[in-house]
């Protein structure tokens, strides 16, 4: 983050603390200082990067918290502030207790006017700290938490995220969530309204459209379990023509890494590690085929909408994708891609070397996702996070 000349900013009516920069009351309109809570380490967040850069740019006082991690990278400058946690624990349930307690900490004593709790990973300590200070408070789910396969079929551990969310809740009038599957769910169980601000990415410049052998068959994402990746790999034995490139690393790495050894496939799969948020739109800009392929392991992912599915979209690339609710909703909008009823290699690979051999197909699929891109954009859908902030905690003067 850039410093400030701090020597100016106190002339021009400012005090500091030594976490923050705050305006004097000098009877000019306030700015509201919002927090948001994550457990991720902030660097590939592009959801909240987004809504950050949104409320900052809108006259909000912003600071975004994660936790730091062995391999996290330097912070890139943004329009917010930004903080992470340092934990003893990097997994598990003693993980999540001491990540609380330390934001409960910091929420204790820091300057802010609102906190939103992104998933009950966070809650807890976020409803505490808010009750005490008598701050407003507002939830963010981007998953159904305790639906996730990592929690659905663990008793002791769902019930206690189900605790935490049955005991803070009732306290919350403001929530959103990335679609309205997930938010017809909420609002039936925890009897609270959940808004609908979907995860869509900000309108690009579509680059020149070259595509011809190998075509790029694109996952981007985590290598975690549920997401389909092996079946993927296993298709590519089926596709001569195409080559698989994984943009992302996760608990999977280095299983599908020996994996594709397995096969043979050799130079078809390229790992690309990590890539920057800000770097995935020229990436994805050069694939012929976006793939989305979650596993029904529970309701977070059938109700599922996926960032990745928007960014193929946005990129002007057709999308094969699972026949869930929300990706079935969008389909009859506009159809962008070709759905699956079920996941397996051979029905993978024959709908990619359909899609192969009918170019007109495939080419008004992507006349689709040009169309599709002026409505689903960070343009449009930042008007609704706008509409829920200016409720919750709006511009006001001292």
């Amino acid at each position: 983050m850039l410093i400030p000349d701090f020597s100016k900013l106190k002339n021009q009516g400012f005090f500091f603390s030594t976490l923050y920069i705050y305006p004097k009351n000098t009877g000019l309109p306030s700015f509201p200082h919002l927090i948001f809570t994550v457990t991720n380490d902030l660097s590939y967040d592009q959801r909240m990067q987004r809504i950050c850069r949104t409320l900052a740019k809108n006259g909000y006082q912003v600071t975004l918290i994660g936790r730091t991690l062995p391999d996290s990278l330097p912070l890139e400058t943004e329009p917010f502030f930004q903080k992470r946690l340092r934990c003893h624990f990097k997994k598990g349930f003693v993980f999540y207790a001491e990540y609380n307690l330390r934001l409960f900490r910091h929420l204790l004593f820091a300057r802010y006017d609102a906190v939103c709790s992104i998933d009950l990973d966070t809650l807890p300590a976020g409803c505490l700290a808010t009750l005490l200070r008598r701050k407003q408070r507002v939830f963010d789910a981007h998953e159904y938490f305790t639906e996730v396969p990592e929690v659905k079929d663990r008793f002791f551990v769902k019930t206690v995220w189900e605790i935490a969310a049955r005991t803070c809740l009732p306290f919350y009038r403001h929530a959103y969530t990335v679609g309205k599957g997930l938010s017809d769910i909420f609002q039936k169980k925890y009897n609270l309204h959940f808004e609908v601000v979907r995860n869509v990415p900000e309108i690009k410049t579509l680059p020149p459209t070259v595509h011809g052998k190998p075509y790029v068959l694109l996952y981007q994402g985590a290598l975690n379990e549920g997401r389909g990746i092996e079946t993927a790999l296993e298709a590519m034995r089926y596709l001569p023509d195409v080559q698989l490139w994984l943009a992302g690393e996760g608990d999977l790495s280095q299983a599908l890494r020996e994996k594709t050894e397995a096969l043979q496939l050799g130079e078809k799969v390229q790992f690309l590690g990590y890539v920057k948020p800000k770097d995935l739109p020229d990436l994805t800009a050069q694939a012929w085929l976006g793939i989305n392929l979650l596993e029904n392991r529970g309701l977070s992912y059938y109700y599922s909408l996926a960032n990745k599915y928007f960014d193929y979209v946005q990129a002007g690339i057709p999308v094969i994708t699972m026949d869930f609710p929300e990706y079935r909703a969008l389909q009859s909008e506009w159809e962008v891609g070709i759905l699956l009823t079920q996941l397996n290699a051979e029905t993978l690979a024959a709908e990619i070397n359909n899609l192969l051999n009918n170019n007109t197909l495939y080419e008004n699929l992507q006349a689709n996702c040009r169309k599709a891109r002026q409505a689903w954009n960070w343009e449009n859908e930042q008007i609704k996070l706008l509409e829920i902030w200016s409720a919750a905690c709006p511009h006001s003067k001292k």
